[in-house]
């Protein structure tokens, strides 16, 4: 009953299982791999994108030894060296590189006591020793199938990778017929336990080593320990008999060396427990490391010596000493199209003829003009920029130290509309107003309004398109006007 259950186990969980290799084909649609973290559009598992295989027949032949019962196979004082046959089949399936399940017939013959059943009994021992047994059985067992090898191979070993230790271990259902002979040279049933029922119940757990020969077999060398959980496998007859009184154990156990083949299905190249996801990781990690990585650079050289390589440099003959930018222009920070190389006025715009500075006024200069400066803006901005604070704070002195009051006029270029220029100026012109007044300047020498774009400094950049960016940035100031 117990295996009927699980058998009915392995049947749900074969499907299961051929879910369980991981696809690393990526489709174009949603998520459907719950388990991916996101960071790859994975597509579900199919049998189309399996890239190795995972089913094998296995079937062997070897000597099943008894070791612990009242009648041994190996001698131990309860009898001989007696050597009796087994042969299994097994269906074989990977769940992973490393765990598999197998569903096991065994079927064997095991040779137990002071001598073999099928002779006669010998007269040179004494009338208790005079036993021989032989027990036939058939088994059906699950086994779970663990590759150490996979699980313990070290990441840098790059040997080839052709033997592997697997271990064992399940349950399963035990049918067997015991015959007993004596001194009487009567061979009789002693016990028959037939499948499928409580007291059938056996475990099995060993090891085997599996030599790959080629891609589709395998060699393997096992071992196994079959616990019987019964007292009558040897032939002793009842729990309590004569002879099952000899020794205190109370189940017969045995020993089961084959030797067999693995038939491995499938068109792939290669068996899903013969392959370990991460030497495949480090193998190619290591090719791409032995590539050879290096980029040339600068091809072409760096003619004008900016530091910037030419296969990328958009001003090949930047002046010596001038600072450039990662393209390789010449830095020009107020665009007045004079370089700061050459600029004697490098935040200031001014004409090219002047040397980057602006042109100088002609009649007299009012001492407060001459004092203070006025500021300049960013486009469609009214923050004040780091440049102009030393102007302001020397507006800042001036103020404190005279005895009128001043007006701080905000002024903007011609883009945008005329209400959203106003606001514009007036945030402009309040922002200076405030700096002054956190700096020291009296709240009472100083007011603040917003002309917009109706106190162009430069009239005729009506629109601003007409005229170059220096002198729209110009027009987008901050000046003082005394009262």
């Amino acid at each position: 009953m117990k295996l009927s259950l699980a058998i009915v186990a392995l049947a749900l969980a074969v499907p299961t299982a051929s879910f369980a290799q991981d696809s690393t084909a990526v489709s174009k649609g949603e998520y459907p791999n719950t388990f991916s973290s996101g960071s790859a559009n994975v597509s579900p598992f199919t049998q189309k994108s399996k890239r190795f295989n995972d089913w094998a027949i296995s079937f062997g032949a070897g000597v099943p030894l008894v070791q612990s019962a009242d009648l041994t196979s190996i001698k131990n004082g309860n009898g001989k060296n007696l050597f009796g046959y087994s042969a299994y089949v097994s269906i074989d399936k990977a769940i992973t590189h490393a765990f598999g399940i197998n569903l096991q017939y065994d079927r064997g013959e095991t040779r137990q006591g002071f001598f073999n059943s099928k002779n006669s009994a010998p007269t040179d021992l004494a009338v208790g020793d005079r036993l021989g047994a032989r027990t036939q059985y058939d088994a059906i067992s699950i086994l779970g199938d663990v590759n150490f090898s996979n699980l313990l191979r070290r990441v840098d070993n790059h040997s080839t990778y052709r033997w592997a230790l697997h271990g064992y271990a399940g349950i399963g259902t035990l049918a067997y017929r015991a015959y007993l002979k004596d001194a009487s040279n009567n061979q009789r049933l002693m016990t028959e336990i037939k499948p499928f029922k409580f007291n059938s119940l056996f475990g099995q757990a060993g090891a085997g080593l599996k030599f790959k020969v080629n891609r589709n077999l395998d060699i393997e060398g096992r071992v196994m320990y079959v616990v019987t959980g019964d007292d009558e496998f040897d032939g002793g007859g009842a729990p309590y008999s004569a002879i099952n009184q000899r020794e205190e154990g109370t189940s017969d156990n045995f020993f089961n060396a084959t030797l067999g083949v693995s038939l491995k299905l499938g068109k792939h190249e290669s068996h899903l427990m013969w392959h370990d996801p991460l030497q495949e990781i480090y193998y190619k990690l290591d090719v791409l490391a032995n590539k050879n990585q290096d980029i040339e650079v600068c091809k072409k050289g760096d003619a004008d010596n900016d530091g910037v390589c030419d296969d990328w440099d958009r001003q090949l003959d930047t002046p010596a000493g001038a600072r450039v930018d990662g393209a390789g222009v010449a830095l020009d920070t107020d665009l007045d199209g004079v370089i700061d190389l050459y600029d004697k006025c490098v935040t200031v715009p001014g004409p090219v003829e002047n040397n980057g500075c602006p042109t100088a006024t002609t009649g007299p200069v009012k001492e407060e003009e001459r004092t203070l400066e006025g500021i300049e803006f960013d486009l469609n901005s009214d923050r004040i920029l780091p440049s102009n604070t030393p102007i302001l704070n020397n507006a800042v002195t001036y103020i404190n130290s005279s005895t009128g009051s001043y007006t701080v006029v905000g002024a903007t270029d011609t883009r945008g509309t005329d209400a959203y220029n106003k606001k514009l100026s007036e945030r402009r012109a309040n922002n200076v107003k405030n700096y002054l007044i956190k700096n020291g300047v009296q709240t009472g020498k100083l007011n603040a309004v917003g002309k917009g774009e109706k106190d162009l400094k430069y009239p005729e950049c009506e629109p601003a398109t007409k005229c170059p960016e220096w002198k729209n940035r110009a027009n987008r100031r901050v000046y003082f006007e005394a009262k």
